[in-house]
């Protein structure tokens, strides 16, 4: 699934949801994600979990940048698509 295809998906299942809780209050969420993540990388023991939260993680940034109307795909080939956004290099060089 293209990064397009999923904030789609995403939109279709939460979109009203999220829009009804507004921008702060999906933030939050968002935020209390990371948190989660950064528990879970810092166990490292449970693949499962890890997994989840990326995935957890990855929704509520689609569904944020949804909400703003952001397309997460058109912007980060924008910015990546030549490498790194600073030095061009593939893989970066800046020191």
């Amino acid at each position: 699934m293209k990064i397009s295809e999923f904030q789609k998906h995403i939109e279709a299942i939460y979109f009203n949801k999220d829009s009804a809780r507004g921008i702060e209050g999906t933030f939050m969420w968002f935020a209390e994600e990371v948190g989660e993540l950064t528990r879970a990388i810092r166990r490292d023991d449970d693949r499962e979990n890890l997994e989840e939260e990326f995935a957890d993680v990855l929704a509520w940034l689609v569904t944020l940048a949804s909400m703003k109307g952001i397309d997460l795909e058109t912007v980060a080939q924008k910015k990546y698509a030549q490498g790194c956004p600073y030095c061009s290099a593939v893989p970066c060089a800046c020191s």
